[in-house]
């Protein structure tokens, strides 16, 4: 649906994010997300990233817990090393422009496109008619959070290309609908060597807080030991390392685990296999386990000092929320007024 779309007028470059607050940060969270917004906030382009506790609550959750790993959750920024004092960073539902803007959205979309949705068919499966309505139109809330800020570029897996089409969609169809070029044509950025991080026990599944083995996973609370025990017991094949990236094709466990030690370094997999070519893996997991923990621990620790001061980060929040909606409340006075909305 977005092919042949024109270039939008020029908008202020701003890069959105957001992750659900639905408790267990993993070592995929961390390198997929959370370590290349620390990279990328010195880049002079303004940063936000929010906690999206409404998208939590397509699905029931736990009052208490859901409040709790909304402050994990800010304390996994912060201890990964983004700064507030340079990004914006707040839960959603302490901008009600979110829930306004989806409104819209919601007027806007298809609902042959939200059928059209894999992580709906996914979640939804064979019981449709008792899921949410809210999980069924998560992605009109998702295009809203990142159109609300006028976004240019959004830092997404994989598993969320399909939703950012679809915030392209909407934008296309909101700007076609009533004759403006009001909301930017946002782009994708993938990027990285892990940007989807595997089970450590099947590297043909993604590494899930789901997964009932905790040894499928690092969480980013994990200690030291656990951390190197985890790496240690994780699952391989027999052979040697290759010495170039073609050698790991049909290799998921191996390519997993270097895919790892290139992003916590800082490397391409070509110069990792270029030093370790040749190793077996009673060679190459020490390696990996000294970086991770070397890497990791510091952002545990921080994270543990972070959850014994809640007040400290509801502060946070609460300053990150006011600078968030001097953004947004504009863009969705202007969307009102475009639509004919008396104010």
């Amino acid at each position: 649906m977005t092919e042949g779309v024109q270039t939008s007028p020029a908008f202020t470059p701003r890069v959105f994010s957001g992750i659900q607050p639905s408790g267990g940060l993993t070592l995929g969270n961390y390198l997929g997300a959370l370590k290349r917004f620390a990279d990328s906030q010195n880049s002079g382009i303004q940063s936000i990233y929010c906690m999206v506790d409404l998208h939590a609550i397509t699905v029931w959750q736990d009052p208490a817990k859901l409040t709790r790993a909304t402050r994990e959750l800010c304390a996994g920024f912060i201890a990964s090393g983004i700064d507030p004092n340079k990004s914006i960073l707040f839960n959603q539902s302490q901008v009600p422009e979110h829930a306004q803007l989806a409104w819209i959205f919601n007027c806007v979309a298809r609902m042959g496109w939200m059928k059209r949705m894999t992580q709906w068919k996914d979640k939804a499966g064979k019981n449709q008619e008792n899921a949410s309505l809210g999980l069924f139109a998560y992605p009109a809330l998702m295009a809203a959070d990142i159109l609300l800020y006028h976004a240019t570029h959004v830092p997404v897996g994989e598993d969320q290309k399909q939703h950012l089409e679809l915030t392209r969609d909407i934008a296309i169809k909101f700007n076609n609908d009533f004759g403006v070029e009001f909301f930017p044509i946002t782009e994708p950025v993938i990027e990285g060597a892990a940007t989807r991080v595997m089970s450590l026990r099947d590297g043909s599944k993604k590494m899930s807080k789901s997964d009932p083995s905790d040894m499928s996973r690092i969480n980013m609370t994990d200690d030291a030991d656990a951390i190197a025990s985890k790496i240690r017991k994780a699952r391989t094949d027999p052979d040697a390392l290759p010495s170039e990236a073609k050698g790991l094709e049909e290799r998921p466990e191996a390519r997993n685990l270097v895919n790892i030690y290139a992003a916590l370094s800082d490397q391409t997999v070509d110069q990792v296999l270029t030093d370790v070519g040749g190793k077996q893996f009673s060679e190459f997991k020490p390696m990996l386990s000294d970086l991770a923990v070397a890497k990791l621990s510091p952002i545990s620790t921080e994270m543990a000092r972070l959850m014994e001061a809640p007040d400290e980060i509801d502060a946070i929040l609460r300053h990150g929320a006011t600078q968030a909606r001097e953004i947004a409340a504009p863009i969705l006075a202007k969307t009102y007024e475009i639509v004919g909305m008396v104010r």
